[in-house]
C-alpha cells in the first residue's frame, strides 16, 4: 500500500510528462530539486525529505542509452557522495574544460563492434595443439 501512495504523491509533484518520463528512462518516480546541468546535457537532482540514506541523489540522463562514463568529474564526486557542495558551488570545480580535455564526449567501446583490437603481423612463438589419431 505504501508503494502505491508514494507513487500518487510523487506523481501529483511532479506531473503525468515527468513521471511518464521517468518510469520510461530510470523505472522509478522520484521528485527533487534540480541541482545542475552539465555540459552533455545530463541533469542532477537532490532529495532530502523523504528518500533513504544515499539513496537521495540521482540523475537523468540527456540519452536513453546512457553511458555512465558520460559523468563529469565534478557531479561523479558530488552524486557518489564524495564531496557535499555540487560543482555548481564549489569554485574548485567550477574552473570549465581544461586545454587537455576532450571537448565532446567519447563513449566506452569494451565489449563493442568498436573496440580496440590488437594486431600483430609476427608469429605467435605457441600454437594450439590437434591431436590426431593413428588409424586402427
Amino acid at each position: 500500500m505504501s508503494t502505491i501512495l508514494r507513487t500518487l504523491r510523487n506523481l501529483s509533484r511532479i506531473g503525468l510528462k515527468e513521471y511518464g518520463h521517468q518510469m520510461q528512462y530510470m523505472g522509478d518516480t522520484k521528485a527533487g530539486t534540480l541541482v545542475g546541468v552539465d555540459r552533455f546535457g545530463n541533469k542532477y537532482f537532490e532529495n532530502m525529505e523523504e528518500e533513504l540514506p544515499l539513496r537521495t541523489r540521482w540523475v537523468d540522463y540527456k540519452e536513453k542509452e546512457y553511458d555512465p562514463s558520460q559523468l563529469e568529474t565534478g557531479w561523479h564526486a558530488w552524486i557518489s557522495y564524495m564531496v557535499d557542495t555540487p560543482p555548481t558551488a564549489d569554485k574548485i570545480l567550477q574552473t570549465g574544460v581544461r586545454a587537455w580535455e576532450l571537448q565532446e564526449h567519447r563513449p566506452n567501446l569494451t565489449l563493442s563492434r568498436s573496440a580496440f583490437k590488437t594486431y600483430s603481423t609476427v608469429r605467435p612463438k605457441y600454437s594450439a595443439w590437434t591431436p590426431v589419431a593413428a588409424p586402427r
